[in-house]
């Protein structure tokens, strides 16, 4: 139960903030969100807010932002059309009703000689009984009501094709770039709360029961020298204790300020080489302060993001199988693993999920964020936008590649986790 809650936590996090970003960007630049959805398939739950529906879906496979343009309006007055208008007091339309008119009052019912819902914003028709045709001003936020379910209009200038080269490329980068931002937070808030490695020439943790513990050594012990020789770093004591194995070696330390000499034989540890090296058991010194956590955030952060790319780069020159590749049902199976390995490795895990999902979404591949971009590229390259129906064509022939790859990623993790 817990790794199915931790599944849903973090899965459903990144995708939340993934979407966030391009909502975000999307609605400062004046574009009109119709729905900010987490899952896919049927709602389960929802509400509308300041003109956007948000929705949980069934499905919890991704999520996505629907902006108005782009894609074909769902309903469609045309003329010869019979629909009831619906006006405020400044004589502007906010509704207009296609059809049961019998449920709504105070309507006036009009045969559509013209309408723009687009640019000029106005309808043309025939009231009832009516001779002579009349000229309506509809609302820039306008209601089209069918079979009582209501749809925003969209005029030119909220439509997602409206608006700069720079403000639609931001509003579809945002989107990968929070997941950057939240694996960088989340890495921050683990330095913030356990601390972060540092190389100071100092004690760590001292393990329970150990060589070190028995010899008196206590976490924050400063290590001036061994045997004479200066200690700078972390690393060189290490060095220095690894390479005396069951040899007896003078500590010279400091502790609040006193100096003190302690003795101390390194026991001898086997490594899988067949090497011995010599361990006192002590753990890396940790140090908490803002400076340090952000500083090891984004180099985590970084380190996740090139391991990806190194892999990709693997599976592309064949150095690594398809196999490899784990899809939704791997991913529960490691975050079973990271759940039982205690918060801290949960929290890293959903970091590089974090990060591997923006990665992901910013390769130059059709239906993904990063083929969108590249669309842009060339539309900056050319001065002029690619067709549209050209390009809907090229991302809906992508998705249907990517959720087959998704089938077989899928089929591959049953095959290695449950057959």
């Amino acid at each position: 139960m817990n790794t199915v809650l931790s599944f849903i936590l973090i899965f459903g996090a990144l995708v939340f903030f993934h979407e966030l970003g391009h909502l975000y960007f999307a609605k400062r630049a004046g574009i009109l969100c119709r729905e900010f959805a987490i899952g896919f398939g049927p709602k389960i739950f929802w509400f509308t807010h300041n003109e956007t529906l948000y929705t949980i879906r069934l499905l919890p496979l991704g999520g996505f932002v629907r902006m108005a343009g782009e894609d074909p309006e769902t309903v469609e007055i045309k003329p010869g059309s019979r629909i009831g208008l619906v006006m405020n007091e400044q004589g502007k339309v906010v509704k207009l009703i296609g059809n049961r008119f019998e449920k709504y009052v105070n309507i006036r019912l009009v045969e559509v000689e013209e309408i723009d819902l687009e640019h000029k914003l106005y309808i043309k028709g025939y009231e009832e009984d009516g001779e002579t045709i009349q000229t309506f001003s509809i609302d820039e936020k306008a209601m089209i009501v069918q079979d009582e379910q209501e749809t925003q209009i969209a005029p030119y200038n909220r439509q997602f094709g409206s608006k700069t080269l720079w403000q639609r490329s931001l509003a579809i980068l945002a989107g990968p770039l929070m997941n950057f931002l939240l694996a960088i937070v989340i890495l921050v808030g683990i330095g913030l709360v356990q601390g972060v490695v540092t190389d100071k020439a100092e004690i760590g943790k001292v393990v329970e029961g150990s060589v070190a513990q028995k010899a008196g050594l206590q976490e924050g012990d400063k290590v001036i020298s061994i045997d004479g020789k200066p200690m700078n770093t972390w690393q060189d004591i290490r060095t220095f204790v690894e390479a005396k194995p069951n040899t007896q070696i003078t500590m010279n330390i400091e502790r609040a300020g006193e100096k003190k000499q302690v003795d101390i034989i390194p026991a001898g540890n086997e490594m899988p080489d067949g090497k011995t090296v010599g361990k006192i058991g002590m753990h890396t010194p940790m140090e908490k302060s803002l400076l340090g956590a952000l500083q090891s955030g984004v180099t985590q952060a970084y380190g996740y993001g090139k391991a990806i790319f190194v892999g990709l780069g693997q599976l592309i020159t064949g150095q690594v199988s398809f196999d490899s590749l784990s899809g939704p049902v791997g991913i529960y199976n490691y975050t079973d693993q990271a759940a039982s390995s205690g918060i801290y490795v949960l929290l890293h895990w959903a970091a590089f999920l974090s990060v591997n999902l923006g990665v992901m979404n910013l390769l130059p591949l059709p239906a993904l964020d990063g083929g969108r971009l590249l669309f842009f590229v060339i539309e900056g390259l050319r001065g002029k936008p690619i067709d549209r129906h050209k390009e809907s064509m090229v991302h809906f022939i992508g998705f249907a590649l990517l959720f087959l790859l998704m089938i077989v990623v899928t089929w591959n993790d049953i095959r290695k986790f449950f057959l």
